[in-house]
């Protein structure tokens, strides 16, 4: 599958740039779930859970990945044309002026 670092010229650059933070979000999550499948599988079949107290193991990197995972939804779907850099040259522009 090709990557485009730019837009195709028959393509919108605004647009093309959310249109792969959004694919990038959904190829992360399907990653995400499938990772965290396995880990949480390989727990339940081998823990011994009889004797085991506190908490699972794969809970740690499920949080730490979805929080992750949440960031990434928000660049994406919330907030996509949101670009400090864009933001920041706009307002050194105004305040030289």
């Amino acid at each position: 599958m090709e990557q485009y670092t730019t837009p195709p010229p028959d393509k919108d650059p605004a647009l093309w740039a959310i249109a792969r933070k959004r694919a990038s979000f959904k190829s992360n999550l399907i990653t995400y779930l499938i990772v965290n499948a396995f880990i949480w599988a390989l727990w339940f079949l081998t823990a011994d859970r009889n004797n085991y107290k506190g908490w699972p193991w794969p809970i740690w990197p499920t949080l730490g990945w979805g929080v992750g995972i949440v960031f990434h939804y928000f660049s994406a779907f919330v907030y996509p044309e949101s670009n400090a850099t864009e933001r920041e040259y706009e307002k050194l522009k105004r305040k030289q002026q």
